[in-house]
């Protein structure tokens, strides 16, 4: 069985405990690293950047969406990319139906 660990975060550089409750979580996710970060710096940093995707960077930011039309049924949608006119383009309810 899994025995606290004392850490220090990479922001604030306080000490913090990795609990044993708390590693075996990690575990049963299939999270290979530590935390680098105290409880209290990860609250602060998901409150500064809610929502949204992974970015290499290291954070998370929104990812950016695009007005299109859908190919099938003509209904406005957004899209996380930007439609080029060279392919059809669907509503997510049309491209879950047209995937193979």
């Amino acid at each position: 069985m899994a025995q606290d660990k004392t850490l220090t975060c990479r922001d604030c550089e306080r000490e913090f405990t990795f609990s044993a409750s708390e590693q075996d979580f990690f575990a049963e996710k299939g999270f290979t690293n530590e935390p680098g970060r105290c409880p209290d710096c990860r609250a602060a940093r998901k409150q500064q950047n809610p929502g949204g995707g992974y970015n290499r960077g290291g954070g998370f930011q929104r990812r950016e969406m695009h007005p299109a039309t859908c190919a099938e049924c003509g209904r406005e949608t957004q899209v996380p990319f930007r439609p080029s006119g060279d392919r059809p383009v669907y509503c997510s309810d049309c491209f879950g139906r047209n995937r193979h």
